[in-house]
């Protein structure tokens, strides 16, 4: 029968397992490795105005994911108000609206921005030219000779943005523009001009990010429309320098107003922000990321399930040990999946806490078992009498461990009370059907699979990456697959063929 289907389905399970764990670390960023940092900026921006005893509907844009930034959490503080968010192609913002309000008012708006290298903003795009608007004279004259030498010294959109602020702002600043900007700021100047000679620019506001700094203001900068690659360039708008700094958060990327308030006067909103790093898991669970189905997460459960899942996706580490040690090494273990749910109670009791436990619990059970036997009880009813035995030395074990003060015997509670019992019942018969010997080679067997399985599902890297990592349920399915297929020799039978070597060896 051809193993090509089994290989195929092999393959099929690898390939899975390993695209959906490469995607959910670069999409979503989250680390191979457990204990890495993140840089986390948290902002609080402040708004106030005095209230003129009416409605009142405030209106604040909010900063969207963007190069090098990535949105965690946001909330708000505003007692009293309905608030709404809205989004679309331009933006985001926020609303909020009150019946009646008088006097001063303060609307509080937070959020936590990671640092991101691999964020990377929304494609947007080109916006219309907005209708042109007449210079009045002398003005147009002389917005008409800045943009011509600016425009004779640029060969692009973004050469030409450069040369105009230069000429606007910089050391060629001349009459012409001095006059104009007796009409108007510096950003607004310049974008209009940009505007006349056919560029598509807008004026975006930005904060620039610097710990532990409280009321701050947002900057503007401008953003030029490239016609050939299809891309947004910032620029300063008074040194005329291309690039988007490192610490500059862009807060309003549409040209729009960043704070509108009908109802009210005196409105202002300044900026507090501090940064802290926290482990890259934590801001893994904040990530305000969309559920689909290639974000299939233990995150977006609460966090007792996730506390739960935790362990319980460990569980196919511990079943991979199992196979390879008793297909490919040939250790036997009283039971097939015994050990890892021995390891599993050892994960919660510590190992030496863990072996002590079993090995007290076995040897008293394994007494009382022999003496049940003299008994001819069926078997249902002796499997039942030795339930109860074990819980009874669960509870006496305990009680002791507690009253000479050693809490850490309180943690045997942990073990699987059903399994044990099955474990004794097992190597009772055992013991009577073949010796002494095959319950220790079977019994330590398993205490040694049941130790190796520990360390394995008990390693942070495993732990992190079991949980983080849904694909690689995939992988362990595939690699226990492939060690089922084995049909060769085990390392352990290999010493039945010593004999054969030493009459081979010249006297």
């Amino acid at each position: 029968m051809s193993r090509l289907p089994f290989y195929f389905i092999v393959g099929l399970l690898l390939a899975a397992g390993i695209a959906m764990s490469v995607h959910r670390h670069l999409q979503f960023e989250i680390p191979w490795v457990p204990g890495e940092q993140r840089q986390v900026w948290e902002i609080e921006a402040v708004i106030t105005f005095d209230a003129q005893d009416g409605p009142v509907e405030v209106d604040l844009a909010l900063p969207t994911q963007q190069a090098g930034y990535r949105i965690l959490t946001e909330n708000t503080a505003s007692s009293g108000y309905g608030l709404a968010y809205q989004a679309d192609e331009a933006g985001r913002r926020a609303e909020w609206t009150i019946r009646e309000a008088d006097g001063e008012q303060q609307l509080y708006y937070s959020v936590q921005m990671l640092v991101s290298p691999e964020a990377q903003a929304p494609v947007q795009a080109a916006p219309e030219l907005p209708p042109a608007v007449e210079w009045e004279s002398p003005y147009d004259s002389a917005a008409e000779q800045l943009i011509e030498e600016a425009w004779e010294r640029s060969a692009n959109n973004a050469t030409f943005a450069r040369e105009l602020i230069r000429d606007t702002n910089g050391e060629r600043q001349d009459e012409n523009a001095r006059l104009l900007l007796g009409e108007m700021d510096p950003a607004p100047l310049v974008v209009r001009l940009l505007n006349q000679a056919g560029v598509k620019a807008r004026g975006v506001s930005g904060l620039l990010l610097d710990d532990g700094r409280r009321r701050q203001t947002l900057s503007t900068w401008i953003q030029v429309f490239d016609e050939n690659d299809e891309t947004w360039s910032l620029f300063h708008p008074i040194t005329g320098v291309q690039g988007k700094p490192d610490n500059l958060l862009l807060w309003e990327t549409t040209g729009d107003a960043v704070l509108e308030v009908q109802g009210g006067t005196n409105s202002r909103v300044s900026f507090s922000m501090m940064t802290h790093y926290q482990p890259a898991s934590a801001a893994v669970r904040n990530h305000n990321s969309n559920d689909t189905l290639l974000n299939f997460s233990i995150h977006s459960l609460p966090l007792e399930e996730q506390a739960l899942f935790q362990t319980i996706l460990l569980i196919p580490i511990g079943a991979l040990v199992v196979v390879f040690l008793r297909v490919l090494v040939g250790i036997k273990t009283s039971g097939t999946f015994m050990p890892v749910l021995i390891a599993l109670a050892f994960i919660q009791t510590s190992l030496a806490t863990g072996l002590i436990g079993f090995l007290l619990v076995v040897s008293v059970g394994l007494i009382i078992r022999n003496y049940l036997s003299y008994l001819n009880l069926l078997l249902v009813a002796r499997v039942s009498a030795v339930i109860i035995t074990v819980i009874a030395i669960i509870s006496v074990f305990s009680v002791l461990a507690y009253r000479m003060g050693l809490n850490a015997g309180l943690t045997i509670t942990f073990f699987p009370m059903i399994i044990l019992a099955w474990t004794i019942e097992r190597m009772s018969i055992l013991w009577e059907e073949e010796g002494p010997k095959q319950v220790l080679i079977q019994g330590g067997g398993s205490l040694l699979t049941a130790v190796i399985a520990f360390l394995a599902m008990n390693n942070p890297w495993v732990r992190h990456i079991t949980f983080n990592f849904l694909g690689v349920q995939f992988i362990l399915m595939a690699l226990i697959l492939l060690l089922g297929n084995y049909t060769g020799y085990r390392l352990l039978e290999l010493r039945r063929f010593k004999p054969i070597t030493e009459e081979d060896k010249p006297s």
